[in-house]
């Protein structure tokens, strides 16, 4: 399948969260705006595009942004559950100053490939997320809100998920790689491939139009 040729480089899955980020050319990246935040500390060479996706909506929406962007050549993977704020004072000031945050995720999987993936513990976010992005996609793609309906390892609910520790709670949005851009025909789309703007469109909309439920409701 075309799709593989993606992820020719094998990705690596012995090194730590903090042993990555001592690696030479990996970076954190912090931008703090609004308690609103975005993440993708899979970024760079892992888990593509998904840096830019997190930054881009970050910034459309004055929403707070934290990434770790891996250079080209570098793959290492390390367990969500594994990234913690004791390992990176970037992250705790995210963490810390976040009250929910959308992590974004890339992933692709077969009977999968037009599904993006709403998990996480803050269920109302996931929905409302969920709900604007069905607003701006195509409607070739499954918005997938029910946790029942998404693939066990890819749920997002364990509680030392980053995503699960500010303090309202986190949705994983896990996205697979036509919606990303990086399918063949959309690598050749002469300007930024629409799905992916609209994309980012729909997170930043969904990111300033997001109000917490309130305890009574």
């Amino acid at each position: 399948m075309a799709l593989k040729a993606f992820s020719s480089q094998t990705v690596e899955r012995k090194l730590t969260f903090p042993e990555v980020l001592r690696l030479p050319g990996v970076e954190e990246r912090l931008e703090l705006r609004s308690t609103f935040g975005f993440m993708a500390f899979h970024g760079g060479n892992l888990e593509r595009r998904t840096e830019q996706i997190a930054t881009d909506a970050a910034e459309q929406s004055g929403s707070s942004v934290y990434s770790v962007v891996q250079p080209w050549g570098t793959r290492h993977h390390f367990p969500s559950a594994t990234v913690t704020a004791e390992h990176s004072e970037a992250l705790a000031r995210f963490l810390d100053h976040c009250e929910v945050v959308v992590a974004i995720h890339g992933f692709g999987r077969h009977g999968h490939w037009d599904d993006l993936l709403c998990g996480g513990q803050n269920r109302a976010l996931a929905e409302h997320v969920g709900e604007g992005l069905r607003d701006a996609l195509p409607k070739r793609y499954n918005v997938v809100t029910e946790l029942d309906e998404i693939p066990k390892k890819l749920r997002g609910v364990h509680p030392d998920n980053p995503v699960n520790r500010v303090r309202g709670g986190g949705m994983q949005l896990e996205l697979p790689p036509g919606v990303r851009g990086l399918t063949p025909g959309a690598l050749k789309y002469p300007t930024p491939f629409p799905h992916l703007v609209s994309l980012i469109e729909g997170l930043a909309t969904a990111a300033t139009t997001w109000n917490a439920p309130s305890a009574n409701s």
